[in-house]
């Protein structure tokens, strides 16, 4: 399908809100099941377009961001040091942490309050895994990415905003990585 002068594709998955995606480098419109995509141009197209917007300026950005490198050891030391830090700045407690290779979130958090950090995030400079970690323990706290859950974040990362697109542009720069190793 052609939307203007951009190709995409459309796919429905059992979600409750449409997006877009540029993963692959190719636009994706994820629609919930029994969405008319007939419609969705007229009802969405400046939320499209911000979209778009936003993601070829993330792709633009991730062509100038470094990759740091680490070894796998240093950066598990990394992950324990912020984790306890974060931990105790939040007065929360975690239950264990894992490491593994995730293709789409740079971390998570369990409902048994583990921790699972991207090994990928190996890559990214100390400060976003910093962000990336509090992030995710925030979630101990507030569970959704509700207005309580940003005041939480705000308190510590007043321009989260800015940190939110910078993971962005780095997931693009790492993304290359990762369709290499998994």
């Amino acid at each position: 399908m052609v939307l203007n002068s951009y190709s995409y594709e459309v796919s429905h998955r059992n979600i409750k809100y449409p997006r877009v995606e540029l993963k692959t480098g190719r636009l994706l419109i994820v629609l919930p099941l029994g969405y008319n995509s007939d419609i969705l141009y007229e009802n969405h197209k400046s939320w499209i377009f911000k979209k778009i917007s936003f993601i070829e300026g993330c792709l633009d950005s991730a062509k100038n961001k470094e990759l740091v490198e680490r070894s796998d050891e240093e950066f598990k030391r990394l992950i324990y040091k912020v984790a306890k830090e974060a931990s105790l700045d939040l007065k929360v407690k975690i239950n264990k942490v894992y490491f593994r290779k995730m293709r789409t979130k740079w971390a998570s958090l369990s409902s048994l309050k583990n921790l699972t950090a991207n090994k990928f995030m190996k890559y990214l400079p100390e400060y976003l895994i910093e962000y990336i970690i509090f992030h995710e323990l925030v979630h101990i706290i507030e569970k959704k990415h509700n207005n309580q859950f940003w005041g939480i974040i705000s308190r510590k990362y007043n321009g989260y905003q800015k940190l939110e697109r910078e993971l962005f542009e780095y997931w693009f720069k790492v993304s290359k990585i990762i369709r290499n190793q998994t």
